[in-house]
């Protein structure tokens, strides 16, 4: 996905248009960033993100194709959005009909956006929770039908997240998972799960595998 990715990477400040700040001697502050939803019940909505670096969201485009994969397998389903960042994938989620997502982002600031904007919509199904992505997933497991691993880039974290997810009871029986990652790395899923559809966009890969019994 935002993704930190602070796990993940993004992030604004909220002051008027054509303001400056004088401690700053100048220099113009930045208007916050917007993210919009592109389909669901909260289509078109435009959602406030922080500016935070190396905390990138998913492109509208990659967004767009992987809930186009999705279709309509999204209603009642319980959704687990790793490295969170703006949260845009679990917000899309909740608007096309998720049960429940959970958010899992590090940066308490990024998560706070995430709270904020979900507060926002109304959006009572969805739960920030400010840890790192690797801890949480070292404690007891609740399965989840889609996930969403969106590690930030170049830290080495894909493979043992999808290690953990499916050896430490994170995943239902015939889950989903979205893998971003850079373009350049060839991830180490486990051997079960099967890649159902893959996309590029820039220096970005994204990959939806369909989980089978082991």
């Amino acid at each position: 996905m935002t993704r930190q990715r602070s796990s993940r990477p993004n992030t604004r400040s909220s002051t008027h248009s054509g303001t400056r700040s004088t401690a700053s001697r100048g220099a113009p502050i930045k208007q916050p960033g917007k993210l919009r939803i592109i389909g669901g019940d909260f289509r078109r909505r435009q959602l406030p993100v922080l500016d935070r670096p190396g905390l990138r969201p998913t492109p509208d485009r990659v967004r767009e194709t992987l809930f186009n994969w999705l279709g309509q397998q999204l209603y009642g389903q319980r959704v687990l959005d790793l490295f969170a960042g703006t949260g845009a994938l679990g917000i899309e989620a909740l608007s096309r009909g998720a049960a429940h997502v959970d958010f899992i982002e590090r940066d308490s600031s990024v998560a706070a956006y995430i709270t904020q904007n979900l507060d926002a919509l109304g959006a009572t199904h969805g739960h920030v929770t400010t840890r790192d992505a690797e801890t949480f997933l070292n404690q007891p497991s609740q399965p989840y039908d889609l996930v969403f691993l969106d590690p930030p880039f170049n830290q080495g974290l894909a493979a043992n997240c999808c290690s953990a997810l499916e050896s430490r009871g994170w995943l239902t029986q015939d889950a989903m998972i979205y893998l971003e990652t850079e373009r350049a790395l060839t991830p180490v899923a486990p051997a079960n799960w099967q890649l159902h559809r893959e996309t590029q966009a820039g220096e970005t890969t994204a990959r939806l595998y369909l989980r089978q019994t082991p």
